[in-house]
């Protein structure tokens, strides 16, 4: 297996044309393998020069509400009564860990988006 790092934006684009050639190896399989190991080192190489920003936690809140049609009431065993729910969602009251972590469990909301401290 003859695998060098990504050190440069032509060794990621080549890997990525790599990756997509190997998309349909099997497991532990030499292609597999290869495969396992070319996308380790490109989300390694994107971490590094692609970092993405964690969403503002209640526009965590509100993407998931609209991506699965919640509504306020929908929030309540999470945050509490509604008008705490609108608190949350108008910024007029923070999340709790408690909050945060019923959120995380309940709904899949990544927690390091919930417990990003507002800019």
């Amino acid at each position: 297996m003859d695998i060098k790092p990504i050190r440069t934006k032509r060794d990621y684009e080549a890997a990525l044309v790599e990756i997509e050639r190997l998309m349909t190896a099997k497991r532990n399989t030499p292609e597999g393998d290869r495969l396992d190991v070319l996308v380790t080192l490109v989300e390694a190489y994107e971490a590094r020069h692609f970092p993405l920003d964690l969403p503002d936690p209640v526009e965590a809140i509100k993407f998931v509400m609209e991506q699965r049609n919640l509504a306020v009431k929908d929030l309540v065993p999470y945050i509490g009564r509604p008008n705490r729910v609108y608190e949350v969602l108008n910024h007029k009251r923070p999340l709790t860990l408690a909050m945060a972590w019923k959120l995380h469990k309940g709904l899949g909301i990544p927690a390091e988006s919930l417990i990003k401290q507002a800019a």
